[in-house]
């Protein structure tokens, strides 16, 4: 399963989630996130295990304390025991700093939000709802003007960030973890709504933050999502993003996915919009689909978009024609026909056409090439060559399955 030579990557620095390497010329990486409580060891250990049995290669296990952040290393050591070691990632939110530096001792990454990592402020140091009072006070331009990017006050909020951040960093660096600095639409901090507005601009300003800080401090194991629940807010960000990276020398992988899209087909064709958009531009290095159903449900959503973009190779690619008026036979039927015989061939494309009008022409990249004729027939391609025609309907996956075995790319199911 490799990169597809037809969508140029954006070029972005390695980051290592233990096993699992994301950017710098690798396949985009699937992952998902658990359900459970993460107090409930044995449920998390059982679900980690069937999403990454799908396809799910990094799984995420929400942190909210310090106790779940404990829980994380029986999670860890009974998946290694039941089934084998698995990339994992600790969500961890609010009070962050302890809970980080706790749950670095057991994962592959720590995923922190800017906009809920709180921090510790001392003596005039302004708190979100001071800002909200302020701003019903002053108004927002004035206090805009206050709290200026070289504004004293801005200053001193960094600095406190930083004292409570560095410790993660030190923590990360000290085991070797990855870090994704995961910044969503609905959660920027109150210092950055007031400054940029509820914008695109706010969600870049509120990670390059952190990467400045986590550069200061020299480390570089990092990855970056900037996620929203609306597709043009989340490929506007995304673009941005990319963009500010690499003019500031900081081109780190990027993180895809439309945040809440909810259940069913809309939620699919969302998440597809977004993801796939940034993808066809050569942004992004891992995915998710968040799907308010089964986390396991997300995985074939992940690989339908990278196999229907080139970026990886998970399943037999199948050309069909929407059949109409000219089709030689029951297409639905003979498409499911085909499938359930050579599904298991991964890397293959297999076209199945209802006549030989645009059949054979559009059907030119497959590998192999189905198509109905007069008379009840079928006519069998490999590439654009015919290599047997006259063939019965009712024998024709049969003589499909020969040829594969002819030319030495069949192999039996597992």
């Amino acid at each position: 399963m490799g990169i597809a030579p037809s969508i140029p990557r954006r070029k972005t620095k390695p980051c290592r989630v233990g096993p699992v390497t994301m950017g710098n010329g690798h396949p985009v990486v699937v992952q998902s996130m658990i359900t459970e409580e993460t107090r409930n060891v044995d449920a998390c250990v059982e679900q980690i295990i069937a999403l990454h049995r799908v396809g799910s290669e990094i799984v995420r296990v929400t942190t909210p304390t310090l106790g779940e952040a404990q829980c994380l290393e029986e999670i860890k050591a009974k998946v290694a025991e039941r089934y084998q070691d698995v990339p994992m990632t600790a969500d961890v939110h609010h009070q962050g700093s302890a809970i980080a530096v706790e749950a670095a001792k057991y994962v592959d990454e720590i995923r922190v939000n800017p906009g809920l990592f709180v921090f510790k402020r001392h003596g005039s140091r302004v708190s979100g709802l001071d800002i909200r009072g302020r701003q019903e006070e002053k108004g927002v331009e004035e206090l805009r003007a206050e709290m200026a990017y070289d504004s004293a006050e801005w200053k001193e909020e960094i600095e406190a960030i930083e004292e409570s951040f560095v410790p993660v960093i030190e923590a990360c660096k000290a085991r070797d973890r990855a870090m994704r600095v995961g910044v969503n639409h609905g959660s920027l901090s109150e210092r950055l709504l007031v400054t940029y507005g509820d914008t695109p601009e706010g969600l870049v300003e509120s990670a390059m933050e952190y990467l400045r800080l986590c550069e200061k401090h020299g480390y570089f194991n990092l990855n970056i999502s900037a996620k929203a629940s609306r597709v043009p807010v989340m490929v506007a960000a995304n673009r941005l993003m990319a963009a500010r990276l690499d003019e500031a020398g900081m081109n780190y992988p990027l993180h895809l996915g439309v945040t809440e899209a909810g259940d069913g087909q809309y939620a699919r064709i969302k998440s597809t919009a977004g993801i796939a958009t940034l993808l066809m531009e050569g942004i992004g290095d891992t995915i998710r689909v968040s799907l308010a159903e089964d986390p396991v449900n997300e995985i074939p959503v992940c690989y339908e978009i990278l196999q229907s973009l080139g970026l990886r190779k998970t399943q037999v690619e199948y050309i069909a024609c929407p059949s109409c008026g000219r089709t030689k036979f029951d297409l639905p039927t003979v498409l499911n026909e085909v499938r359930s015989a050579t599904r298991h061939l991964v890397g293959l494309d297999i076209a199945v056409m209802g006549c030989i009008v645009n059949g054979p022409g559009e059907m030119a990249d497959a590998d192999y090439g189905y198509v109905g004729a007069a008379g009840g027939k079928i006519t069998l391609y490999r590439k654009r060559d015919i290599v047997k025609n006259g063939i019965p309907q009712e024998q024709g996956v049969e003589e499909l399955v020969g040829l594969l075995r002819a030319d030495g790319v069949w192999k039996d199911p597992a």
